[in-house]
């Protein structure tokens, strides 16, 4: 068994663990039924009594569950319930730590938990600020669809879309992001995620078996194409993009990138890596999927045009309004090549029947008139500002702060150097603060190699002022100034 450790004071300890180790034996004595809540029990009494100091590292889940003879899906299990509850911290791909939030119960000569504060500050990537939802736009407009709807409207939809809401983004795609494509080639779908799912379940109905995605990138990817039978398969990401040449090597046909602004470490695909990435394709017989997941909003120059319009034959485009209006509608689009055009509509027809088509017209209603240009210019103000808010507050509280990423999107990647590490007990001060943040570890990426914290920040769901409020605590939390 691993027994080494990493305290906060980035000292090497064993001591804690090794002094713990006891009271867990009694768990693969247990009753079958009884050993996850014996082992749950035995590490809160062990973190709680201070035979496990904070900051001491346990061993893998894999390795523990060797050791006492059980499931390693029980210690898994164990390991998340006891991090939602603050006595473990854990960062995804880096390990589980022995959390300080634990003090002696008053009377017992044990420690009483610390009062956590809950999260009033979310400085996590959550996406837009859905108060800049336009309600009364919206609602006039969908009052003008149903009072000139015929009843025959009513029916099911076609599976593509209703023809004047495709007609109406082909538009908006070529004008705003240099999408080349005909209504035809647009199904409109709920959000990226049913895009991406009819494009797994339709390709691998064509015998693809793997789909190459983003390593760092969003953590649900793999999830998702396991559930329509691909398997995910990550290819690391560099100052340029995606690797072409680490792609090639995965004998993948199908991949996944956010081009434009990548996440979450905000990379713009380079030139010369978009001409390799569509040589993979061709050459390949391959699919590159773009995800253009906030290529409307970008701030200090022009946005970078889709990879779509370099090799529409190449390259399948997904977007949706979740940033742009809300989430809640659950309104997106997908860009096929014209081979997969009829094979995709048959699988979104056994999937649902059509996408809605009332809140279909509405949003071809606000396109036709201009509302829809007029809010995403609203909000790419609202937060130009906000991230000017962040990254002047971290500038004033963490000056030694390296800010990354923020070009585009609603969301940065900030560095600070070793000293404020590890990273899992920056993360675990801040809560116990009220901040909320996220680890850039917690999207596949390894620990710094030189200790520093990586975080990703996101600002667009917050005003200004509770903005620079956050940070402020946050800098309080970890105690900046001494840092």
């Amino acid at each position: 068994m691993t027994a080494e450790g990493t305290n906060p004071g980035g000292e090497t300890s064993s001591a804690g663990w090794t002094a713990a180790w006891e009271l867990l034996l009694p768990t693969s004595a247990a009753p079958a039924g009884r050993r996850g809540q014996v082992l749950q029990e035995a590490l809160r009494e062990a973190v709680r009594s201070g035979r496990l100091a904070a900051g001491t590292r346990l061993p893998p889940s894999r390795e523990l569950a060797r050791d006492l003879g059980v499931s390693r899906g029980l210690v898994t299990d164990a390991y998340e319930q006891l991090t939602a509850e603050g006595y473990l911290v854990s960062v995804r791909g880096a390990g589980t730590w022995a959390g300080d939030a634990a003090r002696p119960v008053p009377g017992s000569g044990a420690p009483a938990p610390a009062a956590r504060r809950a999260a009033e500050f979310d400085l996590r990537p959550l996406g837009a600020d859905l108060s800049l939802f336009p309600r009364s736009r919206w609602a006039a407009a969908q009052r003008r669809v149903l009072e000139r709807a015929a009843h025959a409207e009513l029916g099911y939809p076609d599976p593509r879309g209703l023809p004047e809401l495709r007609e109406e983004l082909v538009r908006l795609l070529a004008r705003r992001r240099g999408v080349v494509a005909a209504p035809e080639q647009v199904v409109v779908c709920a959000g990226v995620a049913q895009a991406l799912s009819l494009l797994g379940l339709t390709l691998r109905g064509r015998g693809r078996r793997t789909v190459a995605v983003e390593r760092p990138g969003p953590a649900e990817l793999p999830e998702l194409f396991d559930a329509v039978g691909l398997r995910a398969v990550p290819v690391p990401v560099d100052g340029q993009g995606l690797d072409a040449r680490a792609l090639e090597e995965t004998g993948a046909r199908l991949a996944v990138l956010t081009p434009a602004h990548q996440f979450p470490t905000g990379v713009a695909c380079s030139p010369t890596r978009r001409s390799e990435l569509l040589d993979w394709a061709r050459r390949r017989d391959g699919l590159l999927v773009e995800d253009d997941y906030d290529g409307d909003f970008r701030y200090d120059r022009q946005p970078v045009g889709a990879l779509q319009g370099l090799d529409p034959e190449r390259v399948a485009y997904t977007g949706s309004v979740s940033k742009s209006l809300a989430p809640a509608l659950r309104l997106g689009w997908l860009v096929v090549p014209p081979a997969l055009v009829e094979p995709v509509a048959a699988r979104k027809r056994l999937l649902d029947l059509g996408h809605p088509g009332l809140d279909q017209a509405v949003l071809a209603e606000l396109l036709r008139r201009g509302e829809y240009d007029r809010q995403l210019r609203r909000c790419q103000r609202a937060y130009r500002e906000r991230r000017d808010v962040l990254v002047a507050a971290l500038g004033r509280w963490f000056p030694a702060a390296r800010v990354t990423g923020v070009a585009a999107g609603l969301h940065a990647i900030v560095t600070l150097p070793a000293r404020y590490g590890p990273t899992a007990l920056f993360v675990e001060r801040a809560a116990r603060g009220g901040v909320a943040l996220r680890a850039l570890a917690e999207h596949g990426l390894p620990e710094a190699a030189d200790g520093s914290v990586r975080l990703v920040l996101g600002f667009a769901h917050l005003p200004p002022g509770r903005l620079a409020e956050a940070v402020a605590r946050l800098a309080e939390c970890v105690d900046a100034r001494s840092g």
